[in-house]
């Protein structure tokens, strides 16, 4: 039988190793030229093009124009989530670089998935708030219960402030390092936003890795055991 949707096109887009190499530096959730994402591919300019194309058409990435530069990005967090889970798969089995970056320790600790907090980091905010009755199960996976909402609010979010759209105000991700979930949603892009603000860490320049303060890890705990 051949039912459902039809997964070899969008298969065969990721399984190029210089498109899955775009895609991969695109979960950082920043916004990259065409020339910068060659350079991380590792392909000319020329080719570069015809394989966003690709992307674009098949629906995975975004496209913003700014002047005489155009901008790519992943298209939606659903996006996000499947190459999450591909990374998960990958490394589950063994799929995993020659070469280990001297950031994995620091990526595997805590980094940006798309655009929210994941390693183990995130896995405990997500276990945290959880055993604290934060989250209920509802008809769209999880929904953020009044306890969750005291908890965020002590962080200085207004979460009747925040308008999802189409998205999830909470789900759950499975994260690639810790086999385990974190927070994703418009939440958790907001409270990722929130640490920031406040200080407690910063987006690491041309990788993921999210690096907490020392200060900012106290404080992080200190807001999860309150």
């Amino acid at each position: 039988m051949k039912d459902g949707p039809n997964i070899t096109t969008i298969a065969a887009l990721i399984g190029d190793h210089a498109r899955a190499e775009v895609l991969t530096v695109l979960m950082s959730g920043m916004a990259l030229t065409a020339t910068e994402l060659a350079d991380a591919a590792g392909v000319t300019r020329q080719t570069i093009s015809a394989h966003l194309g690709r992307l674009h058409d098949a629906g995975l990435l975004a496209m913003e124009a700014q002047g005489r530069h155009r901008y790519f990005r992943l298209a939606s967090d659903e996006v996000a989530q499947l190459l999450e889970s591909l990374m998960g798969v990958a490394f589950g089995t063994g799929a995993v670089r020659v070469r280990s970056s001297p950031r994995e320790p620091a990526l595997r600790r805590a980094r940006v998935c798309y655009d929210h907090l994941a390693g183990e980091l995130g896995v405990m905010v997500y276990d945290a708030l959880a055993r604290r009755g934060a989250f209920a199960i509802d008809g769209d996976g999880i929904g953020l219960t009044s306890q969750g909402h005291a908890l965020v609010g002590a962080l200085g979010i207004d979460v009747a402030a925040l308008n999802p759209g189409r998205r999830a105000l909470c789900r759950t991700c499975l994260d690639w390092s810790e086999r385990r979930h974190h927070l994703a949603g418009m939440l958790a892009t907001t409270m990722l936003k929130r640490f920031e603000d406040l200080g407690w860490g910063r987006r690491v320049p041309e990788s993921r890795v999210f690096a907490f303060t020392d200060s900012g890890e106290a404080a992080l705990r200190a807001w999860l055991a309150a």
